[in-house]
């Protein structure tokens, strides 16, 4: 069951969504809330662009480099990973997905190639992987509210939450 506004609204009033820093009121929409983009992103480092790189055998923290910048230009087919200002905690029997911003997919920009899932138990800011998909250069600023969050309940509560069991999300 995908929660409505009332539902989220309750859900963080009892503590089962937590958003930190706390969330305007309307970044809650029907049936989302959308989330800011942060100054922190992750751009690839110049030895690795343009070069075949075999999955198997290097990840995104080696490829990567952290900049901080109130504005990324993103060239057509460019990708960069940014962050949401907002940390989210999610209860064990609730989960989210990650959507784009219809404002923003018009004009090419795509807010997460796959990686969509906000697991049950999350504790951590989501990273998005931002991708121009236009003919066109884009540019992106700190603090636009570049994607969404919907979120559903669960049947059961999960035995593994993410904050404790993620790979990922203990480094976050």
């Amino acid at each position: 069951m995908i929660l409505s506004d009332v539902e989220i609204k309750e859900a963080i009033k009892k503590g089962d969504l937590v958003f930190e820093p706390e969330l305007a009121r309307d970044q809650i929409g029907a049936a989302s809330v959308d989330l800011t983009l942060s100054g922190d992103f992750w751009v690839f480092k110049r030895e690795y662009v343009g070069k075949k790189l075999d999955l198997t055998k290097i990840d995104f923290r080696k490829a990567t480099e952290k900049v901080v910048a109130e504005r990324m230009e993103l060239k057509p087919a460019e990708l960069v990973l940014g962050r949401t200002i907002e940390k989210i905690r999610v209860a064990p029997d609730l989960m989210g997905t990650l959507e784009g911003r219809s404002t923003y997919a018009r004009m090419g920009l795509a807010v997460h190639v796959t990686s969509a899932l906000v697991q049950p138990g999350s504790d951590n800011r989501q990273v998005l992987e931002i991708v121009n998909m236009s003919p066109n250069t884009l540019i992106i600023h700190k603090g636009m509210r570049i994607s969404q969050v919907v979120f559903s309940q669960l049947g059961k509560k999960t035995s593994k939450p993410y904050a404790k069991f993620g790979k990922v999300a203990i480094r976050q």
